[in-house]
């Protein structure tokens, strides 16, 4: 049977993955709402189609800080890919290379920096950072993850703490013994290094120490997880260079917005600024064209990326994203948008039922 649909990925990965592990993927915070409601908000908006024009030839091209992609379309940071695949997230890098569209890796991916940039090395690849209490290791990683040619830093900024995830709880999954057990140091280093574990997320860390992070890099710094105008405004007065709207798939704070519904409030606050994009519920190209309508300059997707993986490894991250490309590639050329630039806030509307 063929795969017409996102969805059909989640079911193919649901039969394959332990309960475990898909409850780790899948879960989010206490009561799932905000999980759920990332998914529900795009329906509320409709499309406000525009006809009788040249539609013939469509371009989905845009770029993020300054490098092309193919289109808006790109990989949030996950952690953990060999759950879902043996090559985990070499695999993942390898489909967001073939795709030509952005792959942001997580600070807890279960392969090595250097590993990952050798499967996909013409990759797009941004680096995404936990800020540790150690600083000397947080200055580690992001120093070696810009000597290996990672384009920007995306630092989380809604994860505090860990939230309250029951699923995991239920499982007696151990979040946290398999984050201090991932061994940091860079393989050149091997034995002669000390071994560099995950220390514990700096709860302390706040705007005041942006201008650290600014001072040990030359990288654009992303702040992902902002959802209100306030942080957005304070972005902008310490001059980071983009901001993802984010609720982490809703696993940290349940009964905040659903990421698309606080996507129009940030983008306003930034008046131009700086580039806004979004991760949380992309289940369609439809989602995507209405994510762009809003605001934002591109979309991050998470569980749809491991779903594929689980399905087919490297192939099936390759299938969703150009599923996703070629019904974005429909939806622009169905709603009269013949590039990326010509999609617009009049494009959308809210629903009134």
């Amino acid at each position: 049977m063929p795969m017409v649909c996102v969805t059909d990925f989640e079911a193919q990965a649901r039969e394959r993955l332990c309960k475990s592990t898909w409850d780790y993927i899948e879960g989010g915070a206490d009561d799932d709402f905000t999980r759920d409601d990332n998914v529900a908000a795009f329906k509320k908006f409709r499309l406000r189609p525009r006809y009788l024009r040249d539609v013939s030839q469509v371009d989905t091209r845009t770029t993020v800080q300054g490098q092309e992609i193919s289109a808006p379309i790109c990989v949030s940071p996950t952690g953990f890919h060999c759950l879902a695949w043996p090559d985990g997230e070499m695999s993942t890098a390898r489909a967001a290379q073939a795709a030509g569209i952005c792959y942001i890796t997580s600070t807890y991916a279960s392969c090595t920096l250097e590993d990952i940039v050798a499967a996909a090395p013409r990759g797009l690849r941004w680096f995404q950072l936990y800020v540790q209490t150690d600083r000397q290791l947080t200055q580690q990683l992001i120093q070696r993850a810009e000597s290996l040619g990672f384009k920007a830093l995306v630092i989380t900024v809604d994860a505090p703490k860990t939230g309250n995830r029951r699923q995991n709880i239920r499982n007696q999954l151990d979040l946290k013994k398999m984050l201090m057990l991932k061994d940091l140091r860079s393989p050149k280093e091997g034995n002669s290094a000390p071994r560099l574990q995950m220390s514990l997320i700096d709860s302390s860390f706040c705007w005041n120490d942006l201008s650290w992070i600014q001072s040990i890099t030359r990288l654009p710094i992303i702040l992902k997880g902002i959802l209100t105008k306030e942080d957005a405004e304070l972005a902008l007065q310490h001059k980071v260079d983009g901001i993802i709207v984010s609720n982490h798939g809703g696993r940290q704070l349940d009964g905040v917005p659903a990421s698309v519904d606080a996507l129009p409030e940030v983008v306003a606050a930034v008046k131009g600024s700086m580039e806004v994009y979004m991760d949380g519920g992309i289940r369609t190209g439809n989602d995507v064209l209405k994510a762009l309508a809003l605001g934002a300059k591109c979309v991050f997707l998470g569980r749809p990326i491991l779903w594929g993986l689980a399905y087919k490894g490297e192939h099936g991250v390759e299938e969703v994203l150009n599923m996703l490309k070629d019904e974005f590639h429909t939806s622009m050329a169905l709603s009269g948008c013949r590039s990326v630039a010509e999609i617009s806030q009049d494009l959308v509307q809210v629903s009134r039922l």
